[in-house]
């Protein structure tokens, strides 16, 4: 999964793709390179990011999804403003990639209706302001399950099947560098919920941490090498910004047998 970020302040490359247009050779680079999924997003969820207006999101992400879905792959649009969500659909993308996980206003009821968009829920400690000013405490991996769970049986209960439904454990969203790492020596476990996983450790501040690589730019090495270590343990999509990179290196694991 390619990552499209259409905000001027993204940890790792805000602003680099303000315009349609060069947000669209972005998305046609990262094909090239070897993407199978494009994710597009209109705002920013760095820790201590502010939210977008509706209106100003939606200006950003519908031109570009607008565009992206031309290119013949999936498409998934990364909001967790339901009204973005219906726009979304209705343009036809694929996929709702959502942070709250369903949370916020009629997020679930927008989903459960669209007779078969795949969606990703994410765990999130607290919020994109607060959620590294106070990360979650002790053992997180039952937690993280416990809460993914539940995400997954509401969508269920509401007639969403199984098989439309992807988990990220949200690396780097309310948790420490030591909790982060804990969820990918323990990403097995994850499994036993049943859903395909999402893993994005792309540029993470966590890899920062462990590299003294202080500039998400200069973390691309440890981003292939998380990506690989989630994909091993068996991580279905991986969310990157450095496609090229981290596709060459899944051939050589895949190369293994």
């Amino acid at each position: 999964m390619g990552i499209v970020n259409l905000t001027p302040d993204s940890f790792s490359d805000g602003g680099q793709f303000g315009s349609v247009a060069a947000a669209l050779q972005h998305c046609e680079q990262l094909l090239r390179d070897g993407a199978n999924v494009l994710d597009i997003g209109g705002e920013s969820t760095r820790p201590g990011s502010p939210a977008v207006p509706l209106e100003e999101e939606l200006a950003r992400v519908l031109p570009v999804l607008r565009e992206a879905l031309k290119l013949g792959v999936p498409v998934s649009v990364d909001t967790y403003k339901p009204e973005v969500m219906q726009a979304a659909l209705d343009l036809g993308v694929d996929i709702i990639n959502d942070i709250w996980a369903l949370r916020r206003g009629e997020a679930l009821q927008v989903v459960a209706a669209h007779p078969r968009c795949g969606v990703c829920l994410m765990h999130m400690h607290r919020d994109p302001q607060t959620m590294q000013v106070a990360p979650m405490a002790g053992d997180v991996v039952r937690p993280v399950m416990d809460f993914l769970r539940e995400r997954g049986q509401a969508l269920k209960a509401r007639g969403v099947s199984a098989d439309r439904i992807v988990v990220d454990p949200g690396i780097g969203f309310g948790k420490t560098v030591a909790q982060n790492f804990s969820l990918l020596a323990r990403q097995r476990e994850l499994l036993e919920l049943g859903y395909p996983l999402l893993a994005g450790w792309s540029r993470k501040s966590s890899l920062g941490a462990v590299t003294g690589r202080e500039q998400a730019r200069e973390r691309v090495s440890a981003s292939v090498a998380a990506a690989v270590l989630a994909v091993e343990r068996g991580a279905a999509v991986v969310r990157v910004h450095d496609v090229r990179e981290t596709v060459d290196a899944l051939k050589v694991l895949s190369a293994l047998g």
